[in-house]
């Protein structure tokens, strides 16, 4: 929400991640993943395409910008009284609009998100409990579709699902843990579905998921391991390798990350 509204407050102009950092994070030491991941939530939430945002636009190697037409919420006041019966109403006109205060804007939105925020965990927590009445395996994870967050033209998704194959791959061979199969994961590619729910549905206690984002010769792979039952991220990691054989990329990233769940899913 603080990543929204400082987007909406300088709607239209390019706003830096350097930026964002120091107003959104200010105060806590965090990296330009945390604003890359909060993007994207941002993006699902809003189900806007990176590709042809409605919303939030990624300005190449400057940062990003709210396209979105962004106005002070206004109200029209009551008209003083019906006219009489057969004759209309002379020397009348709708009164000015007034602004509501933007404090008040943000705040009545702040108390949305945090409704909102306890219904979600309320949910969750629920969806978790009766999915473990139903059986589900703790050592059992689905695998998302990566995201494509290259800045550029977005044009690494194929690595990306690739990615996201490869780890299922990998996963699925160690002992003793379950992995949905690709056609199930990849059926919530770019759809607006809380992870709980997908939990739910691929009977799975936890959901790994990630981005591919690239700088000059160097890809990055970001990881992370969610537990459905409170929403809580578990585990992640980010991977730096050069820009060559994608294919020894995916499949190095891919053995990196199995090693790692081994201990971190019980």
């Amino acid at each position: 929400m603080r990543l929204l509204l400082c987007l909406a407050e300088r709607a239209g102009q390019v706003v830096s991640i350097e930026d964002l950092l120091n107003l959104v994070w200010s105060g806590v030491i965090v990296t330009p993943d945390s604003v890359y991941q909060a993007i994207a939530s941002l993006r699902r939430l809003l189900g806007d395409d990176p590709k042809q945002p409605t919303y939030i636009a990624t300005v190449p190697r400057l940062g990003y910008r709210m396209v979105a037409k962004v106005s002070p919420w206004t109200d029209q006041p009551p008209a003083e009284g019906p006219p009489a019966e057969g004759r209309p109403a002379e020397g009348r006109t709708a009164g000015p609009r007034r602004g509501v205060p933007i404090s008040l804007v943000i705040a009545a939105a702040l108390c949305l998100a945090l409704a909102a925020g306890f219904l979600y965990h309320y949910r969750t927590v629920n969806n978790y409990q009766a999915a473990a009445a139903a059986g589900v395996p703790q050592r059992s994870v689905a695998v998302l579709p990566f995201l494509d967050l290259t800045t550029e033209a977005m044009n690494e998704e194929y690595f990306a699902d690739g990615m996201t194959e490869e780890l299922i791959d990998k996963l699925s061979k160690i002992p003793g843990l379950r992995v949905p199969a690709p056609t199930s994961s990849f059926y919530f590619k770019g759809k607006r579905i809380p992870l709980a729910d997908i939990a739910k549905s691929l009977a799975v206690a936890y959901i790994l998921d990630g981005s591919v984002r690239k700088s000059d010769a160097t890809l990055r792979v970001a990881v992370r391991l969610t537990r459905a039952a409170d929403g809580y991220v578990v585990w992640t990691e980010t991977y730096d390798r050069p820009l060559g054989d994608k294919l020894e990329v995916q499949d190095d990233i891919a053995g990196e990350v199995a090693k790692a769940l081994r201990t971190s899913i019980i």
